[in-house]
């Protein structure tokens, strides 16, 4: 069984004064929803994903040797230009992840990175940034011991992410990725995210996820305060058990190919995470009304024409529509007709499943 002190290396059999590497990392749609973590991001409950493939971060990482070895020292580019309010979060992943690669305050970073989408359209950016900036330290890594495996790689390039953001964890390898430990799901953990082991149906090969950008401000509650309001949720427990009994039914689901089962699962799914921000102490509303509309939408078109397209949300009001590959044409027909009014600006993004980081 994995524990935190696996991920803390041995002393570094090689050296390197500079360099760079590049990275894109995507970013992942949960279809179980994690809601609510404990100490050091461990999930309070499991969750599965779909890796995404156009949304993603692609981030380049400089590094020179330094003399004075006591801080930390980096550069941080967003787009190009310097952007000091990201500063602060990475400040705080290196001080957490420094444990784990005690090469940190030797070097002089410089940290250049972009997003292929709108940078807070609500598209989850945290995921695919720490999930890139874990990728390139982790080939630094590599090279001051060489003898990694490729596994160790990427196990602990997840570990690291998720120390910075705790679904970015599901975004290092994999189409489907499950986070969390879960009984009946081999070699599932809370410290990394992991692919999914088992058979996955055809019905869910290249499945498609439509981003309609709703509302594309800053959420007036962030993740990290929603996931500390499930502490005294009155319905916190039974909320994690749910999520647990809907990743046994996805085990199924993935097999047989039961599209009519997987919609129950995935949207029952994400309005059970609105539903526990609705009951919180304090409460909060994430979506917005046309949300609504849009799901209202959704489950009149799917009624009238038995297509087997649905909706998850994430914490947030914009609306992930997935639906199989072969009727792609008739949903994007209908997201043209009745659903790009209820975007702002008419704006969306198609997307798809992918398969994880990829150095560039």
């Amino acid at each position: 069984m994995f524990t935190a002190a696996d991920f803390i290396p041995n002393p570094y059999t090689s050296t390197i004064e500079n360099g760079n590497f590049e990275w894109s990392a995507p970013s992942n749609i949960a279809l179980v929803k994690y809601w609510g973590k404990k100490n050091n991001q461990i999930p309070a409950n499991p969750s599965v994903s779909f890796t995404l493939n156009n949304c993603k971060t692609i981030t380049k990482l400089a590094f020179s040797k330094k003399e004075n070895q006591e801080n930390f020292s980096f550069d941080l580019l967003f787009e190009g230009k310097p952007k000091e309010d990201f500063k602060p979060k990475i400040q705080k992943f290196l001080e957490r992840v420094e444990v784990y690669l005690p090469f940190l305050k030797n070097y002089h970073f410089t940290i250049d990175t972009q997003n292929t989408f709108p940078h807070s359209s609500g598209i989850a950016s945290s995921a695919s940034g720490m999930a890139a900036l874990a990728m390139n330290f982790m080939s630094l890594e590599k090279i001051l011991n060489p003898e990694m495996t490729e596994d160790y790689f990427y196990q602990k390039a997840s570990f690291l992410a998720r120390l910075g953001s705790g679904s970015a964890c599901r975004s290092v390898k994999g189409n489907v990725v499950v986070w969390g430990n879960q009984a009946n799901i081999e070699g599932s953990t809370d410290l990394f995210g992991v692919e999914f082991p088992y058979t996955i149906h055809e019905n869910f090969k290249n499945y498609q996820d439509t981003i309609l950008l709703v509302d594309k401000g800053e959420k007036q509650v962030s993740s990290t305060v929603g996931h500390d309001l499930m502490h005294n949720h009155p319905y916190a427990e039974r909320r994690f058990a749910q999520a647990h009994e809907n990743l046994d039914k996805l085990i199924a689901i993935f097999e047989s190919g039961n599209l009519e089962e997987f919609i129950k699962v995935v949207e029952s799914e994400a309005l059970t995470l609105h539903a526990m921000m609705m009951t919180s102490m304090p409460y909060f509303i994430l979506m917005k009304p046309n949300t609504l509309q849009i799901i209202n939408a959704i489950w009149k078109f799917r009624n009238e024409t038995q297509i087997p397209v649905c909706f998850t949300l994430d914490a947030g009001a914009n609306v992930h529509i997935l639906y199989p590959e072969n009727v792609s044409e008739k949903v994007l027909q209908f997201i043209q007709d009745e659903l790009v009014v209820f975007c702002q600006n008419r704006q969306y993004i198609c997307d798809k499943i992918g398969s994880g980081a990829i150095a560039l």
